[in-house]
């Protein structure tokens, strides 16, 4: 159903952003902000709304089981371009969450509740009603480093196998959406990130393999870059410490890093190799 934008709104270059957990949306709204673009911020996590509402031009915050009012609230401000970023942490599914009638049917209709099948038929709901979900990385390409070693050490022999080996590994359970990171130590594969996501997944590698572990993180062979996005950030090379992990390896052109320079800065005084393949 369209609505008439709101009276006496002024008409400009107009992007909205559902914004889930992290700094992504922060940092995206400020991207937009410096390109004048008017902002129109759906927050589907609490404790987002009052960081952006200095930013973007109007912020609304609603539950993610209400699809249909997120839809009418983004045609409410003519929002035809759309851009999803942050962590909604899939374990709300087994939540008790209110479902709007939108949302049930869109769920009742799905073959399964992986998270490319969900997100896929949300982009799906947006495009019937003329909204369309972008590139994360349109707004965003200052964040993809090119291939290099990022921090001051430089992995060693052993750790160049485990990488390899772990890339390996990646792209298998990335190409089954299981999840895109693995944790290996001598050439085995000590923990898979599945639904609990990339830090928890690092953490309980440490308490099975303890120190030196590598941890790869990559892209899905059919990544649909509209919702997902891999992305590493402060709290990743944080777990990496806490589990005494040696190495971060990730994707070039395709994997965000969310505070870079910190990051860097944090390998180089713990001796973690941070490198980009």
């Amino acid at each position: 159903m369209r609505v008439n934008i709101i009276p006496g709104e002024e008409k400009m270059r107009r992007v909205g952003i559902i914004a889930g957990e992290g700094r992504l949306p922060l940092i995206a709204a400020k991207e937009l902000k410096k390109q004048a673009y008017d902002i129109v911020v759906v927050c589907i996590v609490s404790g987002l709304k009052k960081s952006l509402k200095e930013i973007a031009n109007k912020v609304y915050e609603i539950e993610i089981g209400k699809i249909g009012e997120i839809i009418d609230t983004l045609n409410l401000h003519e929002v035809k371009d759309l851009v999803m970023l942050g962590k909604v942490k899939k374990q709300i599914l087994y939540q008790d969450i209110v479902l709007d009638e939108k949302t049930i049917s869109l769920l009742s209709k799905i073959k399964n509740k992986s998270d490319d099948t969900i997100l896929k038929a949300i982009v799906e709901e947006l495009e019937k009603e003329g909204i369309f979900v972008v590139d994360q990385t349109k707004y965003l390409k200052r964040l993809l480093p090119s291939k290099g070693v990022l921090s001051e050490r430089k992995p060693n022999l052993r750790e160049n196998e485990d990488i390899n080996y772990g890339w390996e590994m990646a792209k298998g359970i990335a190409g089954l959406d299981i999840g895109q990171t693995v944790i290996v130590k001598e050439k085995a594969v000590v923990a898979v990130e599945a639904i609990e996501g990339t830090d928890k997944a690092i953490l309980r590698a440490g308490e099975i393999a303890g120190a030196d572990a590598v941890v790869v993180k990559v892209s899905k062979p059919q990544q649909d870059f509209r919702f997902d996005v891999p992305t590493v950030g402060i709290n990743t090379m944080e777990s990496i410490i806490e589990a005494k992990a040696r190495v971060l390896a990730i994707e070039s052109g395709k994997t965000l890093v969310v505070h870079k320079e910190e990051m860097i800065a944090l390998a180089n005084k713990f001796g973690i190799v941070f490198t980009v393949i």
